[in-house]
Order: C-alpha cells, then sequence, then structure tokens
C-alpha cells in the first residue's frame, strides 16, 4: 500500500523570536490561521487516505501535533526522543511501516513547505508512487526548478531521462558556496534543480540501502522496530534512538546510492509554486504588501515612511509602529522582539544560538 510520512521535526531556529523549542514552526498558525503541518495534511488530501498518513516529530510535541490534526490514532504519530536529522526519521518510519506492510511505498514530505496547485503536485506525486511500484529499485526525490543562485539548498545534478517523466541523478550537490550557486543556476533547469527533500521509495528499499551503507544505524533501527509490539518499546526506542547518527538521508543514502549500479536514483521535476517556509524572508513572501512594500503580519501597525519591511506580531493589540524604515524584519512576540536587516536574516539562527547560551531556555 501507498503511504505518507511528514517530517516535522525541525526546531526553526531561523524563524525566532516567533519559532520555540515549545511551538516550533510547523505547529505555529501563522498561515492564514493555519499551521504549516495543518496544510502539509491538507494538501494530501485525497492521494492518501487519512489513516495513512503519519507523522514524524519530537515526542515532546506528541500532545499539540494530534490535537491540531483532531481524530488521528496515536499510531500515526512517530515520536522521536531526539533530533537525528532525516536518515533517522525515514529509517524509522520505514522500519516501522513495514513491520505490517513489506511492500509498503512511502512518500516521504516535510511540514515546511507551501506548494501550489495541489492538483498537479498530487499528480506529480502519484508518478513517483508509481515509479517506485513498477521498479522497487528506485529510489525518488523530486526536484524544483531554481529561481536564483541560492546557496541555501541543495541542488541534483540531472541525468538522462527514464519513464515516468524522471531523470537520472548523476551527483547530489549540498548547499554550494556562491560561485557554484551561479553556475548552477545560469546551467538552467534541464541541467540542475533544487533538492525538494521529497522522496518516495519502497520502504524495504530504503531499508536495505540503509543497511548496506549505514550498517549501525540499520541495526539501531531494527531494533527499534522488534521492540514496537513489546513493552519495552519506549525504554528501547528511549536507549537506541538519540545513539543513532546524526546525519541527512541525503549524504548518507541518496548519494552513494546514485553511485551504485544495484540501484537508481531519479528525480522527478515539479515545476510548481514552492516555497520552503525556513527563514523570515521567505515567510514575508506568504504575506500581504501595502503600498510601501512592506509585508505585513500584524494587525496592529502604524508605519510611517516604511518600506520593504517585513512586520509582523503575535499579539493582535500590539502596535507596532516605525518611521524612515526600509529593508527591515521586525518580529513582535510577548517576550521577545527581532529587529533586523533583511540581508542579515540567515544570521537568526546564530542569534537564537547566543539567546540560548545568555539566558537559558527563557527565550528560546
Amino acid at each position: 500500500m501507498r503511504y505518507a510520512l511528514i517530517l516535522a521535526g525541525g526546531s526553526g531556529t531561523r524563524l525566532w523570536p516567533m519559532s520555540r523549542r515549545a511551538t516550533p514552526k510547523q505547529l505555529i498558525p501563522f498561515i492564514g490561521g493555519k499551521s504549516l503541518l495543518e496544510i502539509a495534511v491538507e494538501r494530501l488530501a485525497g492521494l492518501f487516505p487519512v489513516e495513512r498518513v503519519w507523522v514524524c516529530a519530537g515526542e515532546e510535541h506528541r500532545a499539540a501535533v494530534l490535537a491540531g490534526l483532531g481524530g488521528w490514532a496515536e499510531e500515526q504519530f512517530l515520536g522521536e526522543p531526539a533530533g537525528r536529522d532525516t536518515l533517522s526519521a525515514v529509517g524509522f518510519g520505514a522500519a516501522i511501516l513495514s513491520r505490517s506492510d513489506p511492500d509498503a511505498a512511502i512518500a516521504v514530505f516535510t511540514a515546511d513547505h507551501l506548494i501550489e496547485p495541489v492538483g498537479e503536485f498530487q499528480q506529480i506525486v502519484g508518478q513517483g508512487l508509481a515509479l517506485v511500484e513498477r521498479s522497487p529499485e528506485t529510489l525518488v526525490t523530486f526536484g524544483i526548478a531554481p529561481t536564483g543562485p541560492a546557496t541555501s539548498y541543495g541542488y541534483l545534478e540531472l541525468g538522462e531521462a527514464i519513464e515516468g517523466g524522471a531523470r537520472l541523478v548523476r551527483q547530489f550537490r549540498e548547499k554550494p558556496g556562491p560561485e557554484s550557486a551561479a553556475e548552477y543556476f545560469s546551467a538552467g533547469p534541464e541541467r540542475y534543480l533544487w533538492n525538494s527533500g521529497m522522496f518516495v521509495w519502497r520502504a524495504a528499499t530504503l531499508l536495505d540501502s540503509i543497511r548496506r551503507y549505514r550498517p549501525l544505524v540499520h541495526e539501531g533501527l531494527m531494533r527499534i522496530a522488534g521492540s514496537w509490539e513489546t513493552p519495552q518499546r519506549d525504554a528501547v526506542l528511549a536507549e537506541t534512538y538519540p545513539a543513532l547518527e546524526k546525519i541527512s538521508v541525503d549524504y548518507a543514502v541518496m548519494e552513494p546510492a546514485s553511485r551504485d549500479s544495484s540501484l537508481r536514483v531519479a528525480a522527478i521535476p515539479m515545476p510548481l509554486s514552492w516555497l520552503d517556509v525556513g527563514s523570515w524572508p521567505m515567510f514575508a513572501q506568504t504575506c500581504a504588501r501595502d503600498e510601501g512594500g512592506n509585508w505585513l503580519a500584524a494587525e496592529t501597525h502604524a508605519l510611517v515612511e516604511t518600506s520593504n519591511t517585513l512586520v509582523a506580531s503575535s499579539d493582535p493589540q500590539h502596535l507596532i509602529a516605525t518611521i524612515g524604515c526600509e529593508n527591515l524584519i521586525v518580529i513582535h512576540t510577548p517576550d521577545a522582539t527581532l529587529v533586523c536587516r533583511a540581508d542579515c536574516a540567515e544570521a537568526v539562527k546564530e542569534l537564537q544560538r547566543m539567546v540560548a547560551e545568555r539566558f537559558g531556555g527563557k527565550y528560546v
């Protein structure tokens, strides 16, 4: 059968101070009153039965996730006792789902994307599912046509065309420097696509790949799966999962698989509107704009001689007022306010780390 696994374990540090440990970005209702996770689940409606959509996130967020999704079974939530990057998360899902369905085909999504139109998105995902069902040795990823020489995304170098509208992937090129990014962008989408972080594979194929490329991770996952229906499940998970190697599935599986003659790594282009809401400039693209080109996500504001500035607040009663501002990010929460130049947005992650060191957990 076909399953969806939504990865919702990111910390969202570049969206501080709204994104916090207790309520990370995927759970904040800041996109038209909905959370990114809610939108990700809604995007799959009609493509997967709701009982075959699973979420993998931090165990500490179990109650919030299940409450937000309403009516989901407890078993559809896979709680990570510690974040170990995407290899462990997707392997966790594959190990548990394959216990009851050895032929499971799993589509992996992340909870921080906005993708439109939904109908075309579902059609493309369906192509990926059909491809791995016909060819179990294939690992599918979805590629996005670059809109600029971004250094914050990985790139897929494309090879020959194969069936199902897919292209073989010659090489994964992780977040490049400015010169390489400009080179990839200039080569065009027929040569390079952004790596979207969405995948489709057979659970058995993924697990066998982990066994060959990262045997210790595979051993740990099998230990967890073997205890899943026993009284020792929680103890085994708590002991084993945090000790798994912290590495992305791109580095650990997709890169070596692209050089492995026994497997095929394929990319299906996804020529849609795709937004990775991972930073304040990306969030700004979801907001309404005023005549000064300001992005507004604050109900109460007074902006004078202000342009190209993002203004956001989690408190509808709090007034944000500016005079003579340009190209800024202003984010208000009840206990922390961020003001920075828009071109410094990537440094928010480092600022959040510094705040944690200086004030402990109070503001993070």
